[in-house]
């Protein structure tokens, strides 16, 4: 696939989703970064739920920590996973109040160096609370990336290096939730819709549904 072809794709995108961002619920870069820690192999629906109890009653580091590692666990516990996330995200509190001054850190290294938190998570951050041109590679942009040949990779750290060599700067900050959104909503995992889909006569996929 050539730069021309990836542009007029990532145009077209745009064009059809003109206010691309996150599905999670939140109000801060703190909240966010929860939210983040806790979708890991979850749905942003899920836990959506789970934050809309747990943040009118606990959305600082401080306020986490004073909820304790039990309760938190019962605000989270439809959350796949939530021992361990709870348990990092208490850890987490702890980091930031005694390295960070509670605040969410700016950069890779500090995000990555919490508790919970990888590679993916830290774009996300960079990219939605600080508007870093960042892309975290999820299961939709990994789906995307190949299937459209936009960025094919065998890894997701491929992957993201060829959509940070190859997405047009002029789509760069939105491209992340650009690709998520295709993939969640029109290039699904089993059966994609590509016969509703912006890009179809773009995208270089050999088994097209039209």
């Amino acid at each position: 696939m050539n730069q021309q072809k990836r542009q007029a794709i990532f145009d077209r995108l745009a064009e059809t989703i003109p206010e691309p961002t996150t599905e999670l619920d939140y109000s801060t870069s703190f909240e966010l970064l929860i939210a983040v820690v806790l979708s890991a192999q979850a749905t942003d629906k899920g836990v959506n739920k789970a934050t809309a109890k747990l943040f009118p009653v606990a959305n600082t580091p401080q306020a986490i920590l004073a909820l304790g590692l039990d309760r938190l666990k019962n605000y989270v516990k439809t959350i796949g996973l939530y021992n361990a996330k709870a348990a990092n995200i208490i850890t987490l509190c702890g980091q930031l109040l005694d390295k960070h001054h509670g605040q969410v850190p700016e950069t890779r290294e500090e995000l990555e160096a919490l508790a919970g938190v990888g590679r993916k998570t830290a774009n996300v951050i960079l990219n939605t609370a600080f508007g870093q041109h960042t892309i975290a590679v999820d299961t939709h942009i990994f789906r995307v990336s190949n299937r459209t040949k936009i960025a094919p990779g065998k890894n997701v750290l491929e992957v993201e290096r060829k959509l940070d060599k190859w997405v047009p700067k002029s789509h760069k900050k939105d491209a992340h939730h650009l690709l998520i959104l295709h993939g969640r909503y029109t290039c699904v995992a089993r059966k994609p819709k590509c016969g509703q889909c912006v890009i179809a006569d773009l995208c270089e996929y050999d088994n097209k549904m039209i």
